[in-house]
């Protein structure tokens, strides 16, 4: 058996209480300014009832404060949109004057640029506060994925001419489904504000973060990350095509010890499974929210009996080999009970495998963008903690 070794990493607490923050969009004070503002309408319709123009406008002004207050309360909870620059990006998304209104919020500061404008390695980038993202599209036809903007975040100091021999380990995050999709964990994440503050205080070395498109170009689909009978090859896409093209492209550290896998929710279903399924490309999992169960998403792999076992970690891993150890950290919100006795499962099945595997609970979160922004810190600091001990994870 493998000794333990892993632990739950200590970080500072400007550190933590930064990841646990609200942006200014996710304020409580914001749905409730638009209910009280409901409130005072329907009181006003009510107190003037005999004025049928006033009544007709106040009654279509009440169901949008009220539908304002419903979605602003809903964003509230689950943290999906924190920033102006995050409601922007969501914006363009869709259609028209939807995406024009996007567009015209957009200042550029926080995101990336289109992947439709050049920049080194193939791909768009912008530089802020000594990182630099790059947008590198891999589309895969052959796999079935039609497109896919991955987004790379390089560490401060990456072009300077004094690392040029530099090689550095990278982590790889996936999204969650259905409706998500790369640039989620630069904006609802903070992926690049993460990594900046725990390099900052130098509880983590310079590394890279891939966060992977793994949308197969339909992100209203919950792919789960699958190989899917007929449909797009998303396991075989990162294995095989995202991590080739990052080790090409990037100096990095192109050994299994220096790789994470990583993601939200369904991102972390993916993980884990993926994870366990090339154990010789990743030696380190990080994952929040994880389930081990397909459960409403067995749908995707058509009744495919097999196809459904091989990827259901709840029932191989427990009788699973390793051909070579890994770490594993699991990250869950305390008011997301499922959550939490979900992780605690996956852990006792690695251990009873002779793997590494931690369980971090943040209290007072639930199954939310809100958790995995929070654990970020220490999913990173677990990732760079298995990175400086290559020798117990090659």
């Amino acid at each position: 058996m493998t000794p333990q070794v892993a632990v739950d990493p200590v970080l500072p607490g400007d550190i933590t209480a930064r990841a646990r923050d609200l942006g200014p969009f996710e304020s409580p004070f914001i749905w409730l300014a638009f209910a009280t503002a409901a409130v005072a309408v329907l009181a006003a319709v009510i107190a003037l009832a005999h004025r049928r123009r006033l009544r007709r406008w106040g009654f279509t002004a009440f169901g949008v404060l009220l539908l304002l207050a419903a979605v602003t309360a809903v964003n509230s909870y689950v943290g999906y949109v924190r920033t102006s620059d995050d409601l922007a990006r969501l914006l363009q998304r869709g259609p028209g004057v939807v995406n024009l209104a996007g567009r015209l919020l957009d200042d550029d500061r926080e995101a990336p640029e289109s992947e439709s404008e050049p920049a080194p390695h193939g791909g768009s980038g912008v530089a802020a506060a000594g990182q630099k993202i790059d947008v590198v599209p891999l589309p895969d036809p052959a796999h079935g994925v039609p497109s896919g903007s991955n987004y790379v975040i390089l560490p401060a100091g990456y072009g300077d001419p004094a690392n040029a021999g530099r090689r550095y380990p990278v982590v790889y995050l996936i999204h969650g489904y259905p409706f998500g999709g790369p640039r989620d964990w630069l904006t609802s994440g903070d992926a690049p504000g993460t990594l900046q503050a725990l390099q900052q205080a130098n509880v983590i070395a310079p590394m890279i973060v891939v966060s992977v498109d793994m949308t197969a170009g339909v992100p209203s689909t919950d792919w789960e990350c699958l190989d899917v009978p007929g449909g797009p090859q998303l396991e075989t896409y990162l294995a095989r095509t995202v991590v080739p093209a990052i080790d090409s492209r990037y100096r990095t550290l192109a050994d299994r010890a220096h790789r994470a896998l990583g993601g939200m929710s369904g991102g972390g279903f993916g993980a884990l499974n993926i994870g366990l399924h090339h154990v010789h490309e990743f030696a380190t999992l990080v994952i929040a929210l994880p389930y081990d169960d397909l459960n409403d998403s067995v749908g995707v792999l058509g009744g495919d009996q097999a196809a459904i076992a091989a990827n259901t970690p709840r029932r191989y891993l427990p009788t699973m080999k390793f051909p070579a150890p890994i770490s594993v950290m699991l990250a869950v919100g305390t008011g997301a009970p499922t959550d939490v006795t979900t992780a605690h499962r996956i852990a006792d099945a690695l251990h009873a495998r002779g793997q590494e595997a931690v369980v971090h609970a943040e209290r007072g979160f639930n199954h939310t963008w809100h958790t995995a922004r929070a654990t970020l810190p220490y999913l990173l600091a677990f990732a760079d903690q298995t990175f400086r001990q290559p020798s117990a994870a090659s």
